[in-house]
């Protein structure tokens, strides 16, 4: 029988800060080609179909990462996967920075999205099982709070001029990674979930879709998928929507800043209200939220109203992704949990690939941005059902 326990404080705040620092410079990698686009088009002359393969082809790259990452540290553990994760995402960012064309950008991004999608499944990973099940929620919050805040300083790169290069952002984001890993083997405790553990399961992925797992397994990945097909839509598109609407660069920028702090806001206080509100109340506020941002993305026509929307989809789209990954560690055993949390998120990555492609093949079309955001709406409700369903599942469980 595994003997679970919780870190001591020490322990658990050394294991969320140096995970709180590898999903800042995640954060940073995720905004870095929206911030960059449009000095990336010019430099190398592409089209807004060519630009959509460019965001897609690093989001493609978080599916393998986050599937495989996930399975090698059920086996070799989270701590010795994350590492190479960092040290891969690293690398590949330096890369981007020194691309001389269209492939070789493509497959730098690719590789840097492998790199970060191997990572999210162990900082989930190794910060719940830090925590224990009272203090998973927020502990999984305060860690992923470092995606928004590095997205928002990628956005603050944008409108401060700092990054007037395109290359900048890239050189950041590949610079710091490579200095956190000395620290993160020395420092990093591994997870005494894992390490106490007797067993391996030996076919982690039949085991998500055993009677226990199969239905919180099918609604984790539909959830994940409209969710992340949201937040990645505009993440890189709405730089570039923003200016052909008439917004300067560094407007736009602005405007993706904004949609950060929203977002570091909102994984704070939806992963707070994460065990106060009731199932129906928690799914309607996040998905009503992000109908309600995508409504004022596509009507706003002023900066501050702008600045105003932007706030509010990061409030609950990015913080609405964190309650999902908060959630989906309370699904699996220990023996499976990496592996549960990363097909979700590999899954969630399928979204986050669509989501660009989508918006890129409509734009083509002429829909515009209002026919871009009415798009996602069913995706959103659909995804809102499924939360209510896992989460009100969740509640009765833990009340048995």
């Amino acid at each position: 029988m595994t003997k679970i326990t919780t870190a001591t404080p020490s322990r658990l705040v050394v294991t969320i800060g140096l995970c709180f620092m590898v999903a800042l410079m995640e954060g940073l990698d995720l905004q870095a080609a929206g911030i960059a686009a449009v000095g990336m088009a010019q430099a190398f002359a592409l089209d807004k179909m060519q630009m959509g393969w460019i965001f897609s082809a690093g989001i493609l790259g978080l599916l393998p990462g986050a599937l495989v990452g996930g399975m090698l540290a059920d086996r070799y553990g989270r701590k010795r996967i994350l590492i190479a994760s960092v040290a891969l995402f690293g690398l590949f960012s330096l890369a981007t920075a020194i691309s001389w064309d269209f492939s070789s950008l493509v497959f730098a991004r690719l590789m840097t999205g492998v790199g970060l999608g191997a990572a999210l499944p162990n900082l989930i990973a190794l910060t719940s099982e830090a925590a224990g099940p009272r203090f998973r929620g927020t502990a999984v919050s305060l860690m992923y709070c470092g995606v928004p805040i590095g997205a928002a300083l990628a956005a603050a790169l944008g409108f401060s001029g700092l990054a007037s290069a395109w290359q900048t952002v890239f050189w950041v984001g590949g610079v710091i990674p490579l200095l956190l890993v000395p620290l993160l083997m020395r420092w990093l405790p591994e997870s005494q979930v894992y390490t106490q553990q007797t067993q391996v399961a030996a076919a982690p992925l039949r085991a998500l879709f055993a009677p226990t797992t199969a239905t919180a397994t099918l609604l984790l990945w539909l959830c994940y998928f409209f969710t992340l097909l949201v937040v990645y839509m505009l993440i890189n598109w709405l730089p570039m929507l923003l200016v052909g609407q008439g917004f300067r660069a560094s407007q736009a920028a602005g405007v993706m800043f904004s949609l950060q702090i929203g977002a570091a806001c909102g994984t704070l206080l939806l992963g707070a209200l994460m065990d106060k509100l009731t199932p129906l109340r928690m799914s309607l506020l996040i998905y009503s939220g992000i109908l309600a941002s995508l409504l004022a993305l596509g009507s706003a026509s002023s900066l501050t109203g702008m600045l105003l929307a932007g706030f509010v989809a990061g409030l609950f789209a990015t913080g609405g992704q964190s309650v999902l990954y908060a959630l989906a560690p309370l699904f699996y055993p220990a023996a499976i949990r990496a592996t549960g949390v990363g097909t979700a998120v590999a899954v969630g990555r399928l979204g986050a690939m669509s989501g660009p492609l989508l918006a890129g093949k409509m734009l083509a079309l002429g829909t515009g941005t209002v026919g871009v955001m009415a798009a996602s709406a069913p995706g959103i409700v659909l995804a809102g059902v499924a939360v209510f369903w896992l989460m009100h599942r969740q509640q009765r469980a833990a009340m048995v």
